[in-house]
């Protein structure tokens, strides 16, 4: 097969319709524009959502809700989760290899979240004070 050879399937590509090429074509004289009005001239369509002048839809309704920009970047991580990190050094790299944080994640914190048992540390990760106390009770240090 050679690029030359390549077209398109049949009837996936239908003709353009040859408009205002006279009666038997079916789209002759006003083209299937209908007769007068502003859709029937050139250029005459409206904006979109334009309602006639009437008060378009995006503006009578509430707008209810906010989405931050930011809530995707950030995670949070709980006591209970860096049990697999026995003696070992927590941080972010370490969260992201694990799959406890998203690879897109840019801010992570720690959170009191079940029991920790064994002892790890905690590097460049704030802690909130409740996991800070379970995470040295344990045994471990947050740096």
């Amino acid at each position: 097969m050679k690029l030359n050879d390549l077209s398109p399937d049949e009837g996936s590509r239908p003709s353009a319709k040859r408009v205002g090429r006279g009666p038997g074509s079916g789209l002759g004289k006003t083209s299937g524009r209908g007769v007068k009005g502003q859709k029937a001239r050139s250029g005459g369509f409206s904006k979109v959502g334009f309602e006639g002048g009437q008060m378009p839809i995006y503006r009578r309704l509430p707008k209810r809700g906010f989405r931050s920009a930011k809530a995707g970047l950030r995670a949070e991580v709980g006591t209970a989760q860096l049990a697999r990190f026995a003696d070992q050094t927590v941080d972010l790299a370490a969260l992201k290899t694990a799959g406890l944080v998203p690879g897109h994640a840019e801010l992570v914190k720690i959170i009191r979240n079940g029991e920790l048992s064994v002892a790890v540390t905690v590097s460049g990760i704030p802690a909130s004070a409740g996991a800070k106390a379970d995470i040295e009770a344990a045994g471990g240090k947050v740096e």
